[in-house]
């Protein structure tokens, strides 16, 4: 499963950096190069061949309203602010928290989801909230907010990981204490594991946004029409209710 994802991204990359180039036009209209990493759902990820998600809608929805073809390119996290700061992509979404630091590297749009981090544990655990955490061994995902605010926890022992599944397979192998994952991906990794539960208290709040390159005020300025645009008409709400069952 894991050789034939990389084959989908290598394949994927090349069709796509092949436009790029081009600076955008397929068939007269305009292409829009997305950088994101489909190993996080509800927010991108595979069914089959086939990336779906609330951010690919999302962004597909974006692109259609500012009439430019969307071009989606998979790649590790870690990768896609990178793409965005050489030129490789346009926009980077791909469940990005809005950070001080990250505003150092690109711009982002107007935020179009509130999030968390939340803390899983194995249901035997004594972890009950965030105090628990001290002197424990936590996996993140590289690159993560949930990477920052746990390193800041005391006396942590941080395990970074390329993917949430990999620090779920360390979690439940008793390798770990607890992971720190974003919430909606984290309530589907205990929804499909029943070795595993979340607890009560969130670790911290943040935003999701649109990540452009450093002073592209016109495409930001385009992103930001559509994004009110579309969560005003309902269409994000219904984009949304697709992958997250009302709370």
């Amino acid at each position: 499963m894991r050789s034939s994802h990389i084959f989908r991204i290598i394949i994927a990359a090349a069709m796509t950096f092949a436009v790029l180039g081009m600076s955008g036009c397929t068939g007269g209209k305009k292409t829009l190069i997305m950088a994101t990493n489909a190993e996080f759902p509800p927010y991108e990820y595979y069914e089959d061949d086939k990336m779906v998600g609330i951010d690919v809608e999302f962004a597909k929805a974006i692109a259609a309203d500012m009439g430019y073809k969307l071009e989606i390119v998979d790649m590790n996290f870690g990768s896609v602010i990178p793409s965005i700061q050489s030129g490789k992509a346009d926009i980077a979404v791909a469940a990005i928290s809005v950070t001080d630091e990250k505003l150092q590297q690109i711009d982002f749009s107007d935020p179009y989801e509130t999030a968390s981090q939340l803390i899983i544990v194995p249901n035997d655990s004594e972890i009950s909230s965030v105090a628990d955490l001290k002197g424990k061994r936590i996996g993140v995902e590289s690159y993560t907010t949930g990477m920052i605010y746990a390193s800041e926890i005391e006396d942590v022992t941080l395990e970074s990981f390329a993917n949430g599944l990999q620090a779920i397979d360390a979690l439940k192998a008793g390798e770990l204490d607890a992971m720190v994952v974003d919430g909606e991906p984290a309530k589907i990794y205990v929804e499909r594991d029943s070795e595993l539960k979340l607890i009560d208290e969130p670790l911290t709040e943040e935003e999701y946004a649109i990540g452009v390159a450093k002073g592209n005020a016109a495409l930001l300025k385009k992103i930001n029409k559509s994004i009110e645009k579309l969560k005003t008409s309902g269409k994000y709400d219904s984009i949304r209710e697709k992958y997250i069952s009302a709370e």
